[in-house]
């Protein structure tokens, strides 16, 4: 697989509300960094594995949408970097945020995501703002 298929589908398996399944796609020493102010990162598998249940039920339908994989992704060698818009349900409200991920990958799995989104569009949509 390429370093493109392999954040692209690391980034779908989301949708299968599967911790498991998103978790199985990054290394054992994964790094997960957050831009956006209401975001927490972690690091190593485990940590991440542990953190996903909460995520994905906070994010009903949770899904990452990426409009145009010619344009919205850039990748060179292992370093990747994908616009998308997250969408999901939110304690009963749709959301819909747009951000970027910037990711490492190493072999067929992710080593590092960095995400960026819009923290106030999401209070805003959530009802917090």
């Amino acid at each position: 697989m390429t370093p493109t298929e392999v954040c692209l589908g690391y980034m779908a398996a989301f949708a299968t509300g599967d911790p498991d399944a998103v978790a199985a796609l990054v290394t054992d020493d994964f790094s997960n960094e957050h831009l956006a102010a209401l975001g927490s990162g972690c690091s190593g598998q485990d940590e991440y594995r542990r953190r996903l249940p909460g995520f994905l039920a906070m994010m009903q339908g949770l899904h990452y949408e990426v409009a145009d994989p010619v344009r919205d992704v850039i990748a060179q060698d292992d370093r990747v970097c994908v616009g998308y818009v997250l969408r999901a349900v939110v304690e009963g409200r749709p959301v819909s945020v747009p951000g970027v991920m910037r990711f490492e990958v190493r072999g067929d799995l992710v080593a590092r995501r960095i995400d960026c989104w819009d923290s106030l569009v999401f209070r805003r949509q959530t009802g917090q703002d």
